[in-house]
């Protein structure tokens, strides 16, 4: 079985999912061979497969681990006692900071999500329908309670927010006049202004 951990003791799989987003990140992922990875990781073909059956799995955790932790933290935003539009600008401001902050990422799921298998493709479009329906349901509870306009479709707004978001990894620069929080706060301020009766 192979060795869990390297001699500084960080575990293979992230070793792994550190060298392929990098590479990904760099090169692209369908000019990235497993050979690459494994060597960039120092680890050996054996390890990555063990941990990951194939390279289109490693693509696949590398947008996953982004996705998990942007649900969870949306869950604990939608769940909060905080008044719905304090949770649906905490929430559209947090996705825009934890994208930013996991920009290559997202930089390269989105650019290689139709390089997945169908099978795991279809699995990341449900996760991300999942994540959508609960941000849709936070603007939808506060159209019944009258904080926000009717007009506008819920998912209107949503797709008008995560659109923006998608197209961050095109434009923002770490070295450029904002940082993350600010992008953040213009880009809920624009969705609740887009919200208000």
């Amino acid at each position: 079985m192979p060795r869990t951990t390297d001699g500084d003791g960080t575990p293979v799989p992230q070793r792994l999912l550190a060298a392929a987003t990098r590479l990904f990140a760099e090169q692209g992922y369908d000019r990235t061979s497993v050979q690459e990875i494994v060597e960039a990781a120092g680890v050996t073909k054996g390890a990555l497969y063990h941990y990951f059956g194939s390279k289109d799995d490693l693509l696949h955790e590398v947008y996953a681990r982004l996705l998990r932790l942007q649900q969870e933290r949306l869950d604990a935003f939608a769940d909060s006692r905080d008044p719905v539009e304090k949770r649906v600008r905490d929430a559209a401001a947090d996705v825009v900071v934890t994208t930013i902050e996991n920009l290559d990422d997202a930089a390269i799921f989105f650019r290689s999500m139709h390089q997945l298998s169908p099978e795991k493709n279809k699995q990341v479009r449900a996760e991300r329908r999942r994540y959508h329906e609960r941000f849709r349901a936070l603007i939808e509870e506060g159209q019944r309670t009258g904080v926000f306009t009717k007009e506008t479709p819920a998912d209107l707004v949503v797709d008008y927010h995560f659109g923006s978001i998608h197209h961050l990894s095109t434009w923002y620069r770490p070295d450029g006049p904002l940082g993350p929080q600010q992008v953040a706060d213009h880009l809920a301020d624009l969705l609740l202004r887009a919200l208000r009766p």
